[in-house]
């Protein structure tokens, strides 16, 4: 427990990538080779790790979502609660491959749920889910975020709902030219 506490410390701090099994067990503690007899490798201290996080930061719950806005705020209000450590993980996952192992399948699949969700309460279309990607996005989310997460939820659906009413509106203007 101290060995995966002072990791998500630095983790938070640092980020994954500027953390050392060295800082690891100075912080927790303990000698380093504890810290190998416990995790055999960077995946094990990174899954348990990111379990001890979601433990104390659980995401919301797509399945219990009404609305596309009700989603999209209960979604930025956990990314700002999480974001430090959302963004040094995200970032440090581009260059360690055990890290993104294990982001993919727990973060990444996550992801997917709310996009699914929110599907269900915006429009099919291919617009739509591009719309639907993109405001879900962590990165995006940063980019409103300045607006505060009530108003950057109701922007974020009013771009989802446009880009369901371009192709609503793209396929009646091919059908009248059909008809023309």
């Amino acid at each position: 427990r101290r060995i995966v506490e002072a990791t998500s410390r630095l983790h938070l701090e640092r980020g994954p990538a500027a953390t050392s099994i060295a800082e690891i067990a100075r912080r927790a503690g303990v000698q380093r080779r504890t810290v190998y007899n416990h995790f055999h490798d960077d995946g094990a201290l990174f899954a348990a790790c990111s379990a001890h996080w979601r433990a104390l930061h659980p995401p919301p719950d797509p399945a219990g979502w009404t609305e596309l806005r009700q989603g999209l705020r209960e979604l930025y209000a956990w990314y700002r609660e999480t974001e430090q450590m959302t963004a040094n993980v995200l970032r440090d996952a581009e260059v360690i491959p055990s890290l993104r192992g294990v982001i993919e399948p727990g973060f990444g699949a996550y992801l997917e749920a709310v996009r699914e969700a929110l599907d269900a309460h915006a429009g099919r279309s291919r617009q739509g889910e591009a719309a639907i990607r993109l405001v879900t996005d962590f990165h995006s989310w940063r980019s409103l975020a300045p607006l505060g997460d009530e108003e950057a939820a109701e922007l974020a659906a009013e771009l989802v709902e446009l880009a369901d009413a371009r192709r609503s509106r793209s396929r009646g203007s091919r059908a009248r030219l059909a008809r023309s």
